[in-house]
């Protein structure tokens, strides 16, 4: 899935949206002591009253909320796989019983609680749902209006949510005109910071591909690889952060720790290019040749051999290919930190260029090119002559 496609879907969870019909929801309420089902419940969606659609509804948009290869991870199935969950949500998908579909969800909640304790009790949410994306609209001379046709996507998404003590509260009784200590023991479950969760499955241009899934961390950059691997039986995920750390090691390693910040823009302002222009169904990647290549054109003579070792180093596999899109700091944010003992400067990777490190009277200083005249508490700061 693209990022656009995962916002599309997200859209969509709204009350009496004529585009997404959820049909079925099914909780199943863990115990933390036992790690056994205590209970579990399927009715249909509708049966809910609006305040609870409402909730659910927040609860699914908060699952797929998220930047890709950070918190939302698209995996691909392993093969060859005993107790196969990607057999095992197909099977769910396709069911029309209730009571088939029920059997299919509870051996996915099996495999999470599988060698595996939680903290506290929680609640498993599963719901299966349709999604109609237009196909297409008519041509703006056509008297007709609307779409050609509709895409239906059935999809199942789960939820893992863990419950909360309930808050101990003073009451005022306005009937009995006194003060009342209430005491709840009911269970809260937390509904707007999702644990985890998955959808199945991965919708991309309006296409479903039953052999991949979407998962959803419940923190960014720190995926559950016990869950990604052995419940869902993803393939080996790499999360952006970890290909940043990686792409930033090839290059300290390359030019010896010391760049240009115009240099650094130009790699940045290349890569971003690559994304940009990009229109394969896949995600760019950069292998060692590749990184080689664009340090070659950002100005820095590098020797491809020196490349290769340097991704070695990084990362035992001069064969590993890193996402492009992961490297880059957002393109059109202040997401560039130059940290020094006085301040701390943030900018964007395109304005890298207008910034210099140089010599004055004997000291180091930072030169930022600028536009305007800069301000410091609302007041225009006075002009300096420098002569270098």
């Amino acid at each position: 899935m693209e990022k656009k496609d995962v916002a599309g879907l997200r859209r969509q969870f709204k009350v009496d949206n004529d585009t997404l019909t959820i049909s079925e929801i099914f909780h199943v309420y863990i115990m933390r002591d036992t790690s056994e089902i205590y209970h579990h419940q399927s009715q249909p969606f509708e049966m809910l009253d609006r305040e609870q659609q409402e909730l659910f509804m927040n609860n699914f948009k908060k699952v797929l909320t998220g930047q890709l290869d950070e918190k939302l991870f698209e995996l691909k199935f392993q093969r060859d796989v005993e107790n196969s969950s990607q057999l095992i949500l197909h099977k769910g998908l396709l069911s029309t019983e209730t009571e088939d579909w029920k059997e299919q969800m509870l051996l996915m909640t099996q495999k999470m609680m599988d060698n595996h304790t939680y903290d506290k009790d929680i609640v498993i949410t599963f719901i299966r749902a349709e999604y109609a994306i237009p196909a297409g609209r008519r041509s703006e001379g056509s008297e007709e209006g609307g779409t050609h046709a509709m895409y239906s996507n059935p999809f199942i998404l789960c939820s893992i949510n863990q419950t909360e003590e309930p808050k101990r509260e003073m009451q005022f009784d306005y009937i009995e005109k006194e003060f009342k200590y209430n005491v709840a023991t009911d269970p809260v479950i937390d509904l707007e910071h999702p644990m985890s969760g998955f959808l199945f499955p991965s919708i991309t241009d309006g296409a479903a591909d039953v052999n991949r899934v979407l998962y959803a961390a419940g923190k960014a950059n720190d995926p559950d690889y016990r869950f990604t691997e052995e419940v869902l039986n993803g393939e080996t995920i790499v999360t952006a952060k970890e290909d940043k750390a990686v792409f930033e090691e090839v290059i300290k390693d390359v030019t010896g720790g010391q760049v240009s910040p115009s240099t650094l823009a130009n790699v940045y302002g290349e890569i971003h290019r690559v994304v940009e222009e990009n229109e394969e169904e896949t995600a760019p990647t950069l292998d060692y040749k590749d990184v080689g290549q664009v340090l070659k054109q950002s100005g820095e003579d590098v020797d491809p051999e020196q490349v290769k070792t340097a991704f070695q180093r990084a990362v035992d596999n001069d064969s590993h290919e890193l996402k492009a899109s992961s490297v880059v700091p957002k393109y059109n944010s202040k997401s560039i930190k130059i940290n020094t003992k006085i301040a701390n400067i943030s900018i964007s990777p395109q304005d890298l260029e207008y910034v210099r490190q140089v010599n004055y009277n004997g000291k180091r200083c930072i030169m930022i090119e600028v536009e305007e005249d800069a301000e410091v508490d609302g007041l225009k700061m006075l002009p300096e002559s420098f002569n270098p």
